[in-house]
């Protein structure tokens, strides 16, 4: 039906969590690799820890989750063709992990949103929430599905800067320090933040180099390279191993990124701060299957994002239902976009709204688990 806008949407579908039915194709990009940062490479080799490398006062852990609800068709203005939609929610939280509170979840946001490249787009409100619309334009040769991803990512990037900011704001303490669960591409703007990189899809070292990783041990970091992409985009980075028991060359291996902006005296500083931090959080194999790697703040942090964006069936049927009804389907009703749930719910909606609230109490209820240091493992 259409809307008072003019906007026509259909859902396709196909089953969310098996991806889109549109092909994307990610082409991996070159990176250009300097290893004479903090050493020359013939004097390369496993970096002790600092001795006067200090634990910053708090560490907050930042992380964002994602998931497409739907794949989304809009219509023409004129009705005669649609182009691609993806309906998503995502969140963005923060754990701090501090002496006076121990680790708690210090800031946590949820979006719900429909980007496409319909120019006519406006928001879509549901009894799950309202999904905000933004119209993106798409590179020439680039496919739709890939365009509509990366800006969700983008999106969810935005949402995890605003929630550290908000944070570290609250926190009021000058000597902290930011730990972002992935790649530091989008939030490399945060002053004192490291991203932290778990899986290592790219060998971006020569093989005198990558053996130093393979010799590295417990506590020990490689010298700070940096890395700078096609695009222009650089960081310091360096590799780090974890606690963890003898095993595979890479085992317990984390990659941490820091920005290029910064001097290289800063990068160092920073690299052997990160020596003396992280390991105080790496989890233990019989807790977790990824361990150590999954920093135990990290992992809570991803449980209750995950909790927030609500059952997955009721938000599908949710945006089913908006697809088809009568008048308002696009126009929406006021609700809380910012935190997923309803506002003046439509008739017939009333199952669909009372299940998100319900789900909203059950993750603040679990969320009081999540992070007790009897259960993390993490005293402070």
């Amino acid at each position: 039906m259409a809307a008072p806008s003019g906007m026509r949407f259909s859902v396709d579908p196909w089953d969310p969590s098996y991806g889109v039915s549109l092909d994307t194709v990610e082409s991996p990009s070159q990176q250009r690799v300097d290893v004479d940062v903090e050493l020359a490479p013939e004097r390369w080799r496993p970096l002790d820890p600092a001795p006067g490398a200090s634990v910053p006062a708090a560490v907050l852990f930042v992380d964002g989750v994602r998931r497409v609800d739907a794949q989304v068709w809009v219509d023409d203005l004129d009705g005669a063709d649609a182009v691609p939609a993806l309906c998503a929610s995502y969140a963005a939280g923060v754990v701090c992990c501090c002496p006076r509170d121990g680790a708690h979840l210090a800031a946590a946001e949820v979006r719900r949103g429909l980007v496409t490249t319909a120019t006519h787009a406006v928001d879509v409100a549901t009894g799950a929430g309202r999904y905000v619309a933004t119209v993106i334009t798409t590179r020439p040769n680039q496919a739709p599905a890939q365009a509509l991803s990366q800006r969700v990512q983008g999106l969810l990037n935005e949402v995890e800067v605003a929630a550290a900011g908000h944070a570290r704001e609250l926190l009021g303490v000058d000597d902290d320090l930011i730990v972002v669960d992935g790649p530091l591409r989008g939030r490399d703007r945060l002053a004192r933040a490291l991203g932290y990189i778990k899986t290592h899809h790219t060998a971006y070292l020569e093989p005198v180099q990558n053996a130093v990783v393979a010799a590295l041990g417990p506590g020990q970091r490689t010298p700070v390279f940096r890395l700078t992409s096609t695009g222009g985009f650089s960081r310091y980075t360096w590799y780090l191993r974890l606690p963890c028991p003898a095993g595979a060359p890479w085992a317990g291996v984390v990659r941490l990124e820091c920005s290029a902006e910064l001097g290289v005296p800063e990068a160092v500083a920073l690299a052997a701060r990160s020596q003396v931090t992280l390991a105080r959080y790496a989890s233990h194999g019989y807790k977790d299957s990824r361990a150590p790697q999954n920093l135990y703040p990290i992992a809570g942090l991803e449980r209750a994002l995950r909790r927030r964006l609500g059952d997955a069936g009721v938000v599908y049927r949710a945006l089913r239902t908006a697809a088809g009804r009568p008048g308002d389907a696009a126009a929406g009703r006021p609700g809380d976009a910012a935190a997923g749930r309803p506002g003046d719910a439509a008739a017939g909606h009333s199952v669909d709204a009372a299940a998100v609230r319900t789900m909203d109490r059950l993750a603040d209820l679990a969320d009081r688990r999540a992070f007790d240091p009897a259960v993390t493992g993490l005293a402070g």
